[in-house]
């Protein structure tokens, strides 16, 4: 089994994700305690695609995070690095157009989207600036970017009993759920290396992209960074 470590050079990670692939869904209920639930349904929310629209949803694993989108008539592409997952959306699925794509070089023209999200997976990519910009260059003018990403609980207490359960817990639960539990270790590092939220937002900001937010979900132990593209 692969394990990514923190360099993430994009085939060790595209490998990890495809050895997951098949219960990755599951694992990540159990690991979160079913908050992923409502994660993704507040970027559903904050993304506000309407009928017509067309939405990249990048790192999208295995659809779960495009099917509300595809269910309101929203024309959504789900696209992804690891053949893995995409071969488990599909299977799903299969009415929708599952992508192969990497996030540092999106097979897609210039002012192809009104909208790019992504969740839980911009902390993956070796480098998320080139990233952003990918993003920002897909997007038309006016469009909207919505980043769901793990961050850094506000609160100190939270924020301890927070990282003890990633370093000692989740690996741990993981290796009743997952098919490679040593991928989970590399998660909890990547989550805890992560920056904080106005780091991010200072990142995303230099990649080109204005109105720079975020609102924190559960206490901040994940945040949704918003941004528009200049008109």
């Amino acid at each position: 089994m692969t394990r990514a470590q923190l360099d993430k050079k994009p085939v060790d990670v595209a490998s990890m994700f495809d050895d997951v692939a098949e219960k990755y869904d599951v694992t990540n209920d159990v690991l979160s305690l079913g908050q992923d639930r409502l994660w993704r349904r507040a970027v559903v929310r904050t993304v506000a695609a309407v009928a017509g629209e067309r939405v990249l949803d990048i790192a999208a694993g295995t659809g779960t995070s495009s099917e509300p989108f595809a269910d309101a008539g929203v024309d959504v592409v789900p696209a992804d690095f690891s053949l893995g997952m995409l071969k488990v959306g599909r299977r799903r699925r299969p009415d929708l157009a599952f992508t192969a794509a990497d996030a540092m070089a999106l097979p897609f023209a210039d002012d192809s989207f009104d909208a790019v999200t992504m969740s839980f997976g911009l902390r993956n990519v070796a480098d998320p600036s080139v990233a952003l910009r990918e993003f920002l260059r897909v997007t038309r003018p006016g469009g909207r970017l919505v980043v769901c990403e793990f961050s850094q609980p506000v609160n100190r207490v939270l924020r301890t009993v927070y990282t003890n359960y990633l370093m000692r817990a989740l690996p741990k639960v993981a290796r009743r759920t997952s098919s490679n539990p040593e991928s989970y270790v590399y998660l909890a590092e990547s989550i805890r290396a992560w920056p904080p939220q106005g780091e991010l937002a200072r990142t995303i900001e230099g990649a080109g992209w204005t109105r720079v937010g975020w609102t924190n979900l559960t206490g901040g132990i994940v945040a949704l960074h918003t941004a528009t593209k200049r008109r």
